[in-house]
């Protein structure tokens, strides 16, 4: 039998995170464009100044219903005729609501880019928000709530908010609404909340793929560029603030098997120039299965499959502006145990926090985490959707376009004793809100023994 001959390795290339042009149209809607060779699958992405924290009072996800409404009709098209010409371009389009805004996100094969342009810019331009199409939505949205309140991590996700910040802030409460303010939407207050917030003077548009051959700026005059709105006005941001004081939360599930472990405490984000050094040594906390916490947790006592810590950014805005200085990330160690487990994992988990303070990262954890976050950085951003995700995340974190390139070479440039410097202040021992669901006559009692902080009980 006759084989073919083993590949060989190909020379290996520089890398960089691809960099966008950036322009804008007439309308005042900017552009940020992206050409990768070969990515024959468009990735778009409209960021919309239209943040949670402007949602009227007792109208707590009405920006989500909005964002979802976008799609179900136009003034020219129903929700059928609308999801049927999508379908028709091979496209997929959804909407979401954050705390910085709303992000809509479109794929599409390049062929068929100018015809989704148009339907996006078409829901954009002249929504239908048809009362009927907006109380689906609200019922949708209605069903969905207990869901989440039986999902052990959405709970404890719901609780550390609450715990966090005041009631007053908009950050405290679910990013989607409960229940009782989705009740009150209806599609006058869908209607009210695009008029006062989405327009193209205050949207960035993201488009990266393969566009040899395509009259990009002549697709955008054509369909965003027959948007128009209201320039806007610039709106105050509150401060964040948030109490981190230690202490535990038991979200009380009697009967439960596990408890859902959920730490965190509010920390920089990525305009804080010990941003590079908070990823690496958080990673080596707990950003994979060889990390710390999972060679502690997992593999040595076996409480639990996984235990991730992370940095989530909130929401950021640019220093030097009226509104600098109020971003900020949660930081987070996330995991799963079994009941009879609770106590001794927390204890244990303290115990590496306490240790690592003590000793700090070693040259080899930072190696292969440098290996880890910055060798996989090409794969990672393979496709035209992820390129297009990341810049738009750094739209709408105020952050300048040749962030994320920077970022790697920072990393990389990251000492051990930086790493482990950083990582200590982002989880202080003392500083930790933990929040647990679980069955609280199992676990309560074990956990106070700790002495973590003082515990308290809410129903589930």
């Amino acid at each position: 039998m006759e084989y073919h001959p083993q590949p060989t390795a190909g020379e290996a290339r520089p890398w960089a995170f691809p960099a966008p042009e950036r322009g804008a149209l007439p309308n005042g809607l900017t552009v940020l464009r992206c050409h990768r060779p070969g990515q024959q699958v468009v990735a778009v992405e409209i960021f919309l100044d239209a943040p949670l924290d402007a949602e009227p009072e007792g109208l707590d996800g009405v920006a989500t219903i909005m964002a979802r409404a976008l799609s179900e009709g136009t003034d020219k098209r129903s929700a059928e005729e609308f999801a049927a010409e999508l379908e028709r371009c091979g496209a997929t389009l959804d909407a979401h609501a954050d705390h910085p805004g709303v992000r809509v996100s479109l794929e599409v094969p390049v062929s068929r880019l100018a015809k989704a342009l148009g339907l996006v810019a078409e829901a954009l331009r002249a929504p239908a928000f048809a009362e009927s199409e907006v109380e689906r939505l609200v019922v949708n949205r209605l069903d969905e709530i207990p869901h989440e309140q039986a999902n052990p991590a959405r709970r404890a996700a719901k609780q550390l908010s609450k715990e966090l910040f005041p009631a007053t802030a908009r950050m405290s409460r679910p990013r989607q609404g409960t229940e009782e303010t989705v009740r009150r939407i209806d599609a006058a207050a869908v209607r009210a909340f695009y008029e006062a917030h989405i327009r193209p003077a205050t949207a960035t548009a993201v488009v990266v793929g393969d566009l040899t051959g395509v009259d990009l700026d002549g697709l955008l005059a054509e369909t965003l560029g027959d948007w128009s709105g209201n320039p806007g006005q610039a709106r105050p941001v509150p401060p964040i603030t948030a109490d981190d004081t230690g202490r535990v939360v038991i979200v009380d599930r009697p009967g439960a098997v596990q408890t859902q472990l959920l730490i965190g405490r509010i920390g920089a984000d990525r305009h804080d120039s010990v941003w590079p050094a908070q990823v690496l040594g958080t990673y080596c906390l707990g950003g994979t299965l060889t990390s710390r916490l999972d060679r502690v947790l997992r593999e040595e006592k076996g409480y639990t499959y996984g235990v991730r810590a992370f940095g989530q950014v909130l929401r950021s805005t640019a220093p030097g502006t009226a509104s600098g200085g109020t971003g900020a990330a949660m930081l987070a160690i996330s995991g799963s145990v079994d009941t009879e487990s609770t106590g001794p994992a927390l204890d244990d988990l303290w115990k590496v926090l306490r240790t690592l303070a003590a000793e700090g990262l070693t040259d080899a954890e930072r190696e292969t985490a440098v290996q880890n976050l910055v060798g996989v950085a090409p794969l990672k951003y393979e496709t035209a959707a992820s390129v297009a995700g990341t810049l738009a995340d750094q739209v709408e974190q105020h952050l300048p376009d040749d962030y994320q390139a920077e970022l790697y070479a920072r990393l990389a440039a990251t000492g051990t004793v930086e790493a482990t410097a950083a990582v200590v202040n982002a989880f202080p021992v003392d500083r930790l809100v933990t929040v647990l669901v679980g069955d609280a006559a199992q676990i309560a009692e074990p956990v106070k023994a700790l002495g973590i902080g003082e515990v308290s009980v809410v129903s589930g």
